[in-house]
Order: C-alpha cells, then structure tokens, then sequence
C-alpha cells in the first residue's frame, strides 16, 4: 500500500506535467510572434511532434506501463493541433520587430517614399 507521501509527490508531479502540456498553446502562439515558427512550419514538423509527444509523455509519466503514456501523448497530439489553430489565428505576422531576413513584409518602419 502506497505512503501519504508517494500518494502525494505522484499527484504533484502528474499536477505538474498536466499543466505544463497543456501551455503548449500559449507558447506556441509567444514562438510564432517572436517570429520563431509559423502554420507552415508547425504542419510541416507534424511528425516529429508525433515522436517527441510520446518520448515527452514516457519521460514525464510516473509508470512504465503504456496506458499512462498515452493519456499524456493523446492530449499533448491534440494540442499541438490547436496550436497550429492558435498560431493561425493570432500570429498571422510575428511582432515587427522579430521578422525573419526573407521576409517581405516586416511591418516595420518603411523608408520615406
């Protein structure tokens, strides 16, 4: 039978991760207007959010067995679709001052025409 204490540092720590997975949004959305990522590129690396959800979610998970796995991989997958949503709706353009070099439309400072 488990102790208080075990009871308690596995809530914590599933508190802990739960709430961290579900900011990726938010960060998401930060990293598109500093001009990090963009729709494109987050539908682009889809796959490779697939591997790093599950090898996050077997890292984060107290147990080995896979059921825990996939209830942290399951909403970390759906998350990442709704940050590409995020993204497209709130950051269509990064913040003027953290555009990419190639881009066209800094929106910046124009020059004096």
């Amino acid at each position: 039978m488990p102790t208080v204490s075990e009871y308690f540092s596995l809530a914590l720590r599933l508190l802990l991760s739960f709430g961290v997975i579900f900011e990726l949004p938010v960060f998401m959305v930060f990293l598109a207007k500093i001009g990090l990522v963009d729709t494109k590129f987050l539908r682009k690396n889809r796959k490779y959010a697939l591997l790093v959800a599950f090898i996050a979610a077997a890292v984060l998970t107290p147990t080995p067995d896979v059921v825990n796995q996939l209830f942290m991989a399951i909403p970390l997958l759906m998350l990442y679709e709704v940050s590409i949503a995020a993204v497209a709706l709130f950051a269509p353009r990064p913040f003027s001052g953290f555009a990419r070099e190639g881009d066209s439309d800094s929106g910046g400072p124009q020059p004096p025409a």
